[in-house]
């Protein structure tokens, strides 16, 4: 029961004692390990934030997290939002950060549960206290899944959607990609369908009025 109890304190520590190393080392999400396991497609080539095009950074902040520079990982204004629009916390919808994503993407599994969320809190807190906001932002850039077909980082997802690489993204194009975020087996970049456009066209438009809104990337540490 002890070897039991050790074990299980071991695994909920474990993400706290690997996130200091995640300052250098460049992580993969659970969903990309759990794929490679499986023998599954993956493609990812991690990029650092400075090679990528300034136009996804901004556009995925306010798509994501808009108030991903001022809060301390976890969005509580969001929150409270999102908590009075529902009574149920396995429906409800907005309320995670950036942030909360790569804690979850690092660390958890997917879907909406309870247990998941009570988990995912501090360990973004923790993530943005030993973490820049930078390098945060870059990790959920290459861990995040941009495609239908196990294409994971902004590298991969522009080279499916556009054939480019990702620093040569215009500001539509990275719209378009931060258009697919919530459901990349559904939503295609390569071929966006009236929806698409429109919301990408919202997230330019909102890019143009708010171009500070990514200024927290100009702090390396």
């Amino acid at each position: 029961m002890r070897a039991v109890a050790i074990a299980v304190l071991v695994v909920f520590l474990l993400p706290y004692l690997l996130t200091p190393f995640y300052a250098v080392i460049d992580p993969v999400s659970t969903v990309m390990l759990w794929r490679r396991l499986t023998g599954a497609r993956v493609e990812r080539q991690y990029v650092p934030v400075a090679r990528i095009s300034p136009s996804l950074p901004l556009v995925v902040i306010i798509a994501e997290d808009g108030r991903f520079c001022s809060h301390h990982g976890v969005d509580f204004t969001e929150i409270r939002e999102a908590l009075a629009e529902t009574d149920d916390i396995d429906e409800m919808r907005g309320g995670s950060t950036i942030t909360q994503q790569v804690a979850k993407n690092l660390f958890l599994w997917q879907g909406r549960s309870f247990v998941r969320k009570a988990l995912e809190f501090p360990l973004a807190l923790w993530i943005d206290l030993l973490l820049s906001k930078r390098r945060i932002l870059e990790i959920y850039l290459n861990i995040a899944e941009w495609g239908p077909n196990g294409e994971f980082g902004a590298e991969a997802g522009a080279r499916r959607a556009f054939g480019k690489s990702a620093r040569d993204l215009s500001r539509y194009d990275a719209a378009l990609l931060a258009s697919v975020l919530p459901n990349p087996a559904r939503r295609n970049a390569r071929q966006p369908g009236p929806g698409l456009r429109r919301l990408a066209g919202l997230y330019v438009g909102r890019a143009a009025q708010a171009p500070s809104a990514a200024a927290c990337l100009r702090q390396r540490h």
